[in-house]
């Protein structure tokens, strides 16, 4: 089984590897010559989100599933997810009414085309080289572009985690919503049990569920209290009714000890 799932992981990075770089060249190409998102810009990044989608359920045999929408109210505000793959991003993109603005780090801004057309969609780097000047930078872009009507998208965390590591919030998302005034996403997903870092992939339902929004007005204490409390939570739900259901990737005793502690816990 595993050979069979190395060999599936191989495919897909090659084709998935290929397709985003010419699409990133094109993209890239784009912006460069308009210097704004434009509508061929966003028609392919919709086609490379679908695609991917795709190739995960064909070659690898990870399913989607998103959950909650009911849960997103209208108009600007932040997505605050758990990060455990890049399937991640794929779950989100569809609910940015057109207009996503990812926090990213300023490596990957950097890279030819890719970090063009990132700019291109509104996309906000943060430039940890800055020490403390990162953060007012990162709010007063994160300011511009909500007044265009952007959706923002930020990991808590500032990278990926594997399926219950200790959490690990960071200060920006709390400082991101004391300044901007609208409501927080919460979003719970499990898709690292099928898509981790350096590892196989294993065939299952990656689920992601948009949580009730945290409306603005909280001290930023208070907020970041409630924001990882609903996040852990539900990410352990997700996790647990996972591996009840029964996984096909093998999973150890310490995997599920941490599992139990965690559910024991309420989901922390």
């Amino acid at each position: 089984m595993i050979v069979i799932q190395a060999l599936r992981t191989v495919l897909f990075y090659i084709v998935y590897m290929t397709q985003t770089v010419l699409l990133a060249l094109v993209v890239g190409t784009i912006a460069i010559i308009a210097r704004r998102r434009t509508a061929l810009s966003w028609a392919i990044a919709t086609y490379w989100r679908n695609a991917n989608i795709a190739l995960l359920r064909y070659i690898v045999g990870i399913k989607s599933e998103v959950e909650g929408a009911e849960n997103i109210p209208a108009g600007p505000l932040i997505f605050a997810s758990k990060h455990q793959s890049n399937w991640d991003v794929y779950a989100i993109l569809p609910y940015c009414d057109e207009k996503p603005a990812f926090i990213a780090k300023r490596e990957l801004m950097d890279i030819p085309f890719f970090g063009w057309a990132a700019r291109s969609i509104d996309t906000i780097s943060v430039d940890r080289r800055l020490g403390v000047e990162a953060i007012p930078r990162m709010l007063a872009d994160a300011r511009a572009a909500v007044a265009k009507g952007c959706r923002i998208i930020i990991f808590p965390e500032g990278t990926r985690k594997a399926p219950l590591a200790p959490p690990d919030y960071r200060q920006g998302i709390a400082r991101l919503y004391e300044a901007l005034g609208v409501p927080v996403v919460p979003v719970a997903l499990n898709s690292g049990l099928y898509w981790g870092r350096h590892a196989v992939m294993w065939p299952g339902t990656a689920r992601a569920r948009f949580l009730p929004a945290i409306p603005p007005g909280l001290s930023g204490a208070e907020f970041a209290a409630r924001l990882e409390r609903a996040i852990e939570a539900e990410t352990t739900t997700l996790i647990g009714e996972a591996v009840d259901a029964g996984i096909s990737r093998p999973l150890d005793a310490s995997f599920r000890a941490r599992l139990a502690e965690r559910r024991a816990g309420g989901g922390h």
